[in-house]
């Protein structure tokens, strides 16, 4: 893969979609389980956290602005405090403009999700499913349309996207040249006819054609299939899970996309960040098979993340990097990102480690140092000096290497998990961010010399001292160097 995927991400910028659709509340209950009810034979979930977020054409608005896009959302909602909440959220969500039509004879759409660990042990849904009153969508919709870029149309069965809905969307749309992605929920995908691409999953594609298998040669014949039963659609994208994607284009070869997820967490809103990331990419000017591809890295990136979540566009573009032969840039994170990070990690209860130092010139002691502290949790985090920050501490002909290399050289390493940069000096910053289980630094120290070791001791975390290799040091091999010049 070359590097046109990685810079894909920065012409989003500038690009605006129109997402029409079913809005809805996603609610999530976090909880343990640690006992089955005596009442019956069912579990008990001890209530630990909730939140509420975006979810159905909402998330992929929330996804557009997320990558750096500007979505203007036109929806329904209910005149009840799911509504009231949604429009709150969507009042505070940069890079989103709203405009939902209040129906009051309806509820507005609400999905609970209640999960303990990594697993959803039960979903609520509140919701009507009749049509509704189409004027006030469609001429919301008209008034934005020039202003687009690109259009999705979210279909979620709840009411709004009715075939007379989708019909005039889709001829408005085209009448004025913009590309229209469909994420359905219909077993007849020919409602759909006259769009640039329709996105369904393997279930959709297998109720709509009859194909039921998920061979790669069944899924190209689920897609020439819907295809042919909307003559004017350009491509159908089939997503099938930890089987990847098939692209069929009309008159051209399918391509096949295997999945990209290393462990996946939630599948919770993935269709709707691929929507995005489609529509996105093809208002950039990506061609279909590379707006599908970048659509298939971001569905791996965030069926790996916590609940309904989103993709940015830094995320999109190292795991582009990654696939472009730098993998090493996934790794490197700026600490908002790499909070995001360790959430979720923490989520799969997963402990943390947290290591700092320069690394100037990698040696066997930074290995084995970096190697204990691998072998002492599950994911490492190594707080790196800036080049700044070095030369504050190590005077003015240091460091040797830039902070950019220094980092990715450490990202390439097997124990390291995440370096995040910092310019202070000492990383006593990151430490009270990060609130890792273990914190380690050489034997050379003692714990109470460690920086940050009171506030670990303090929460409970431990502090590991490493062993050192013996005359290994950056000085040292940067001395021997010069003695040689």
């Amino acid at each position: 893969m070359d590097d046109t995927l990685a810079q894909l991400p920065h012409a989003f910028a500038g690009k605006t979609v129109l997402v029409l659709g079913d809005v809805m509340l996603d609610r999530f209950i976090y909880g343990a389980v640690d006992r089955i009810s005596p009442e019956a034979p069912v579990p008990v979930i001890a209530v630990e956290r909730e939140t509420a977020m975006l979810g159905g054409a909402g998330n992929v608005a929330r996804n557009v602005a997320a990558l750096g896009g500007r979505a203007v959302l036109i929806g329904l909602i209910g005149n009840d405090d799911a509504g009231r909440a949604l429009t709150a959220m969507l009042g505070d969500e940069a890079g989103v403009e709203a405009h939902l039509v209040t129906d009051p004879a309806r509820r507005t759409t609400e999905k609970v999700r209640y999960i303990s660990g990594s697993h959803q042990m039960l979903r609520v849904d509140r919701e009507d499913r009749g049509p509704a009153e189409p004027a006030a969508l469609l001429a919301a919709f008209s008034q934005r349309l020039a202003a687009a870029d690109v259009v999705v149309l979210s279909d979620y069965a709840k009411g709004v996207l009715t075939d007379a809905v989708t019909r005039q969307a889709i001829d408005a749309a085209r009448a004025a040249g913009k590309p229209v992605i469909v994420d359905p929920k219909s077993r007849n995908l020919g409602r759909y006819d006259g769009a640039t691409l329709v996105k369904p999953n393997r279930k959709e594609a297998a109720e709509a054609t009859g194909v039921t298998d998920d061979s790669d040669e069944a899924s190209e014949e689920a897609g020439a299939a819907i295809l042919a039963m909307a003559p004017g659609l350009d491509a159908a994208l089939i997503t099938r899970g930890g089987a990847g994607m098939t692209l069929s284009m009309r008159d051209q070869p399918p391509v096949h996309l295997p999945a990209t997820a290393v462990e996946v967490f939630d599948v919770s809103g993935a269709g709707d960040t691929v929507a995005a990331t489609l529509a996105l990419a093809v208002a950039a000017g990506a061609s279909l098979a590379d707006a599908a591809r970048l659509a298939n890295l971001a569905a791996g990136l965030v069926v790996a993340k916590l609940g309904t979540d989103v993709v940015t566009a830094a995320e999109l573009t190292a795991l582009a990097r990654s696939e472009a032969g730098a993998p090493a840039e996934v790794k490197i994170a700026d600490l908002p990102h790499a909070l995001e990070i360790v959430a979720g990690w923490r989520a799969r209860g997963q402990t943390v480690g947290f290591t700092n130092g320069c690394f100037d010139l990698l040696h066997p002691g930074h290995v084995s140092l970096l190697d204990q502290s691998r072998a002492a949790c599950d994911r490492l985090i190594v707080g790196l000096n800036t080049d700044a920050s070095v030369s504050k501490l190590k005077g003015p002909t240091r460091p040797v290497q830039k902070e950019h290399a220094r980092a990715v050289v450490l990202a390439s390493l097997s124990s390291v998990d995440l370096v995040v940069l910092f310019d202070e000096d000492t990383p006593l910053n990151l430490i009270q961010a990060f609130r890792p289980d273990v914190l380690v630094k050489g034997a050379d120290y003692t714990v109470e010399t460690v920086v940050g070791s009171d506030v670990v001791l303090g929460y409970g975390g431990r502090v590991l001292l490493a062993d050192l290799k013996q005359g290994q040091s950056t000085t040292a091999l940067i001395g021997r160097m010069n003695a040689k010049a």
